[in-house]
């Protein structure tokens, strides 16, 4: 096994802004007018410096030294040849994988928690609410909440509160409140429930509570893991990072995988790779999401809101339509009906490509890369694997060789019944009917620019 590090030192200072180096993005609509949302209304759930990254086309943004100093408690993180699993595939392909498991949450998201929490905190407030679908998310802002002496208040959905228990108790040791969703505290919440009693819940719902209580209470801010352009912005750390270690390790990837749900972890690795596409060099990044809930392959590049509430800015996305409840998969992180602005825009250019694969296939080979090395991937995580794996058959089978690159976003430590599922043969491949992501997008909103 072939590890290459960076010294704490090498730590990118900066983080990158792809906003820079792609076409003006459509500006966030007001659910309310209709209209581009104002930095007034933005600011009832978000400070002001989250909302001047947001909104930013800066290429170049400083890190904070004091984020930089979390940060350097588990960055800069490891690159990893994949020799064992290279071996169990048969493969002449070069797998390597960028390992961000090693965090305190267990996951990539730290690395936008902690500089949101961190803004926060500087500007007043005290009190943040968020959204939590497998429990990644809500784990990394307790984290980050902790450490700056703040309360939080973590709407988790319902079917993976259940099935992750452990996640609710990680984030109750770091001091933070964790709701099964839909809940009876918010409008939202009780409506999903009085449609359907036994509703799972999604993450659309579950921001829709979590947004509900903060613009409900001005002491309270809200905190997003993954979707809007800050949390993108922060990710970059990631690709920053992989790209000088591979530069280290001699060679370059001709193909880089990561997970999608709402977009932050493909972004992080994939907007560094996409600038050096677009000044010239020979990469393709591939976005790889769930059958059943296969926003990109199969949504629609439009207007939509980020939430089932309507609360959100409206935004353009692919999108399968918020009112989408997906299947209750495994892999939780990646249930959300939409994409990251950022993401779309780089898919609808034809900057990046995207895939979706069964959750069969994804324990198939998230078994055989903790059994080849040693570490347990969430199930997110294993759909970049997949991937990777399948790219790397596909190449054998044309006689090709090919660098290929995945970002392991965190480990399953917390995941294990989903691998008994598996084991168990509980599991099985279910894709979302064309007829229902139809019905779903006859709910899009109206907007007109002009």
């Amino acid at each position: 096994m072939k590890k290459i590090y960076l010294n704490p030192s090498d730590m990118p200072t900066q983080w990158y802004n792809i906003l820079a180096d792609l076409p003006q993005l459509a500006p966030p609509i007001s659910p309310a007018t209709g209209k581009p949302a104002t930095p007034e209304e933005m600011l009832a759930i978000f400070p002001g410096p989250i909302l001047e990254q947001e909104m930013s086309a800066q290429r170049h943004i400083d890190i904070p030294e004091e984020v930089l100093d979390i940060l350097t408690i588990w960055r800069p993180s490891p690159v990893v040849r994949a020799e064992r699993l290279e071996k169990a595939l048969g493969t002449k392909c070069r797998i390597y994988y960028k390992y961000e498991g090693g965090s305190p949450a267990g996951s990539h998201k730290t690395n936008t928690a902690v500089p949101q929490a961190y803004y926060n905190k500087i500007s007043g407030i005290n009190k943040l609410t968020t959204e939590t679908g497998a429990g990644q998310w809500g784990s990394a802002l307790s984290y980050a909440t902790s450490i700056f002496e703040m309360s939080l208040r973590v709407y988790m959905v319902k079917v993976s509160y259940f099935q992750k228990p452990y996640r609710k108790s990680f984030m109750n040791m770091f001091g933070a409140e964790v709701i099964p969703s839909p809940s009876n505290l918010t409008n939202a919440g009780r409506a999903e429930l009085e449609r359907d009693p036994q509703s799972h819940g999604s993450l659309g719902l579950a921001i829709s509570e979590a947004v509900e209580e903060a613009a409900s209470n001005s002491d309270t801010n809200y905190a997003l893991g993954s979707v809007l352009n800050h949390v993108i912005i922060h990710q970059s750390l990631i690709g920053l990072e992989a790209k000088k270690q591979m530069e280290i390790g001699g060679d370059y990837p001709d193909m880089v995988f990561a997970s999608c749900g709402g977009g932050s972890n493909f972004g992080g690795i994939a907007a560094p790779f996409v600038k050096d596409k677009m000044d010239g060099k020979k990469v393709e990044c591939v976005a790889m999401e769930p059958i059943s809930c296969p926003t990109l392959t199969k949504g629609e590049y439009t207007f939509d809101y980020g939430d089932v509430g309507k609360m959100t800015p409206i935004m353009q996305m692919y999108t399968l339509g918020h009112d989408f409840m997906p299947p209750a998969i495994h892999a939780g992180g990646l249930r959300y009906h939409g994409d990251s602005p950022i993401v779309s825009a780089m898919y609808k250019q034809g900057l990046i490509d995207a895939r979706s694969i069964g959750q069969l296939d994804v324990f198939k080979y998230g078994t055989l890369f903790a059994k080849t090395e040693g570490i347990i991937p969430a199930p997110e995580s294993s759909h970049a694997i997949a991937g990777a794996a399948k790219e790397a058959l596909a190449c054998d089978e044309r006689g090709e060789s090919k660098s290929l690159l995945f970002c392991l976003s965190g480990h399953g430590h917390f995941d294990m019944a989903s691998y008994d599922a598996y084991y168990e043969g509980k599991l099985e491949d279910y894709s979302y009917p064309e007829e229902e992501i139809e019905k779903s997008l006859r709910s899009l909103p109206k907007v007109d620019l002009d």
